[in-house]
């Protein structure tokens, strides 16, 4: 079991981490050549150039003002002052209602910290339960918990009294977030300025037509069922193949232009091998490889592209149908439209650039069949995970496990080395079995067939949560209880055994406040620095950048991690939560945590990140909803360890707090989530008579003509009329259908477009 001086020596270990993270990152981030690190948001937007200083060279790359260096910590306050609507119009809803999450924390728990230390502390600390029991390893934090309250005791009702107090608070503060980022997300989709997926609806399970093509079936049936409303259609083709080629000679083209520059500097001809990334193989002229295979990779592109746009195979049964106005495109996503609920699905069309193409080639059947198998696949992963997490346990509980193996003894008696292994190992090794997790999930997401990479990164985060719930939570506890005390609990008859796990429960708090301090403190630090984007600019400023667009493309802003970052706030939560009533000297180091990652990350939403899409905070009710389970499952652990105190039938009074939670999570459900997955009709009707009074003349089908078409078909104006037109000019069968759509009525009234 930790003990204090563990605790301190973690803590000293990642406080100073976390003090050379932000130093290292104070400095860098004043020097001009990093300034595209630390401040790409802002060339983004072109609002920020490059910084010019007169005198000396060297001061065009470092900084010489010796003043700045005296306010290193000048950018915490500047984080904080950008006023939050201003905020969102730079940064956008999501990045703002993501951080609103750490301050959602900092709102729950520190009222609950104030109230456990003035009233659960005290009750807890007077009990001697923990030193009159035998063969038993507790530290001084453990007093502190309520495993130090005797049996019986009354003390045992403000525990319960504030379970109720803290569910309360909680209630409440959930209640007034979701109301305030339901009122946030309407006040700015109302405010949106204009956007492509505000009138396109997609089109799922298009069913197949025997006289007309996918693109002649889509025009049909909306020239019919929305004859008034439809403007335009995309269809999807299956370009996976030809992405994945204009992917790999992007990078053969990168390799030629850093070999070409290095060719200019030296006015040598540089090698390199043919084998795997240049490792091994026969030597050759690099620049005339690469101009070689270049050229091979031109070749299978064009082939690729002829039989796209010639295979009626490679088209999709899927479509982006775009309207005349938001309000239909509003009725047209939120209604059924056949008769057939398995045939043409809609839903709103994502951005853009939220699309995920590579999805739309799954068959739309295979999505259920998918889904279920990535279920089981998961279901082994987090039950096989419980391995490695066995393993951290037994470095956290080293001194329960030395009773097992007392082989192990003289290498525990060291305090410098116990300190360490049981204070800062399990944390970080941890840790690093988590650090490729995060990829594993997403990619089971993609397999899925989600369409858009905003879904995808939710679908991952849900994954993640519950990876996390059950492994690092619910694993870690009862992994590390059954180490702890093996040799007990073969002895104890079995009716012993809740009674037991009842007492260790709160002991793992240690073992958690390790690990916060390593992922949270240590961890948000080393995010502000952003060492692997600072070392991958450099590289490839200095190889690969010819020109000022070049330089602006080597800049790595990246985004908000919300498949790992969310999921790892709610573990937060859930532990701040579950031992506010049984550990409060864990919410300390919470807070510290939420408060310390607010300004960093809202520093970093204002100077670095560069959203991948825009949802206007469509997660938040995901978010509501694993706040409302870690509240349940602390109600119920809780309830759980009571019944061990031997307090009779007093801990029934905490029965209702579970169903109260219940019964509060389905009222906000039904209060504030269509919010979030419906779009009002009368604020679609409000905007489009707001348009088209003040630009009546705009044209709408000249702005959607290829917002949805695959980004490998805008390489060149030819490729992309080819691909735009084909089947129009070209329908397959005369039939009645094509008849009517080529007729000047229906056309005058539905003008029509098939885009891929």
């Amino acid at each position: 079991m930790a003990s204090l001086r563990d605790i301190v020596t973690s803590a000293s270990i990642n406080l100073l981490s976390a003090f050379g993270f932000l130093m290292a990152f104070a400095i860098l981030r004043i020097q001009p050549f990093n300034d595209r690190v630390y401040f790409p948001r802002w060339y983004k937007k072109g609002t920020r150039s490059s910084p010019t200083r007169s005198g000396a060279y060297a001061s065009k790359f470092v900084n010489l003002d010796c003043r700045t260096y005296l306010n290193f910590l000048n950018w915490m306050p500047a984080a904080l002052r950008m006023p939050e609507p201003e905020l969102i119009d730079h940064a956008g809803l999501d990045s703002v209602a993501y951080i609103r999450i750490y301050l959602l924390g900092l709102k729950i728990f520190v009222p609950l910290a104030v109230l456990s230390f003035m009233v659960l502390v005290p009750v807890n600390w007077i009990g001697d339960t923990l030193e009159r029991a035998k063969d038993l390893n507790f530290s001084n934090i453990d007093k502190l918990s309520i495993s130090n309250v005797p049996d019986g005791s009354k003390g045992f009702w403000a525990h319960i009294v504030m379970s109720y107090v803290f569910s309360f608070w909680t209630f409440y503060v959930l209640y007034s977030e979701y109301k305030v980022l339901a009122t946030m997300r309407a006040d700015y989709l109302a405010s949106e300025t204009r956007r492509p997926d505000q009138f396109t609806v997609l089109v799922r399970n298009i069913p197949p037509d025997p006289d007309e093509s996918v693109s002649e079936h889509v025009q049909h049936f909306f020239c019919v069922n929305h004859p008034d409303h439809y403007l335009t259609h995309q269809i999807v083709y299956n370009a996976n193949k030809l992405a994945s080629l204009v992917s790999k000679k992007r990078d053969l083209q990168n390799w030629y232009i850093y070999y070409q520059n290095k060719f200019e500097r030296t006015s040598k001809r540089p090698l390199t091998k043919t084998g795997f990334m240049g490792l091994w193989g026969t030597k050759v002229d690099a620049i005339d490889h690469y101009t070689s295979q270049i050229q091979k990779l031109n070749e299978e592109e064009a082939v690729e592209r002829e039989r796209v746009k010639k295979d009626p195979d490679a088209v999709v049964p899927a479509a982006f149908v775009s309207f005349k106005s938001r309000w239909a495109a509003a009725v047209c996503a939120q209604t059924q439209l056949c008769r057939n609920p398995t045939l043409w699905l809609t839903e709103w069309a994502p951005e853009p650039r939220d699309v995920y193409w590579d999805n739309f080639a799954i068959p739309y059947f295979e999505l259920t069949i998918r889904r279920l198998i990535i279920a089981v696949a998961l279901f082994f992963l987090i039950f096989f995970f419980m391995i490695p997490i066995a393993f951290v346990q037994s470095l956290a509980n080293i001194e329960g496990i030395q009773k097992v193996f007392p082989f192990l003894k003289p290498l525990i008696q060291i305090e410098s080395v116990k300190s360490v292994i049981q204070g800062f190992l399990p944390g970080i090794v941890l840790k690093i079995f988590l650090a490729v997790l995060p990829q594993i999930l997403m990619t089971m997401s993609k397999i899925e067939g989600y369409p858009s990479i905003s879904a995808l990164d939710r679908k991952s985060a849900a994954k993640y949560h519950m990876f996390i719930l059950v492994n690092i939570f619910l694993g870690s506890i009862i992994t590390g209880s059954a180490l702890q005390q093996l040799k007990t609990f073969i002895d104890l008859p079995p009716t012993e055994i809740p009674k037991t796990i009842g007492v260790y429960i709160p002991m793992k708090a240690n073992f958690f406040i390790t690990y916060i301090m390593v992922d949270g403190w240590a961890g948000v630090a080393a995010e502000s620095l952003r060492l692997v984007p600072l070392v991958l600019f450099h590289l490839k400023n200095t190889f690969l950048v010819k020109t000022e667009q070049d330089r602006y493309e080597a800049m790595e802003p990246g985004s908000i991690d919300f498949p790992v970052g969310e999921p790892r706030i709610q573990l937060y939560i859930l532990l701040g939560l579950v031992y506010a009533p049984i550990t409060p000297f864990l919410l300390p180091f919470i807070i510290i945590f939420l408060a310390f990652a607010y300004v960093v990350f809202r520093n970093q939403v204002i100077n670095v990140y560069d959203p991948k899409y825009e949802s206007a905070a469509a997660f938040w009710p995901d978010v509501h909803k694993r706040v409302v389970i870690g509240l349940f499952i602390s109600q119920l652990l809780l309830l759980g360890l009571l019944s061990t105190k031997k307090i009779g039938r007093n801990h029934f009074a905490l029965l209702p707090l579970p169903v109260l939670t219940i019964w509060f999570f389905m009222y906000c459900k039904g209060r504030f989530e269509s919010v979030f997955v419906r779009f009002p009709l009368q604020e679609a009707m409000v905007k489009d008579t707001l348009e088209r009074a003040t630009e009546p003349q705009f044209n709408l089908k000249a702005y959607l003509k290829d917002a949805y078409m695959h980004p490998v078909f805008k390489s060149s104006d030819v490729e992309k009329s080819d691909f735009t037109f084909e089947e129009e000019k070209s329908p397959l069968v005369a039939t009645t259908r094509v008849a009517t759509k080529l007729s000047p009525d229906v056309n005058s009234s539905s003008p029509v477009q098939s885009d891929a």
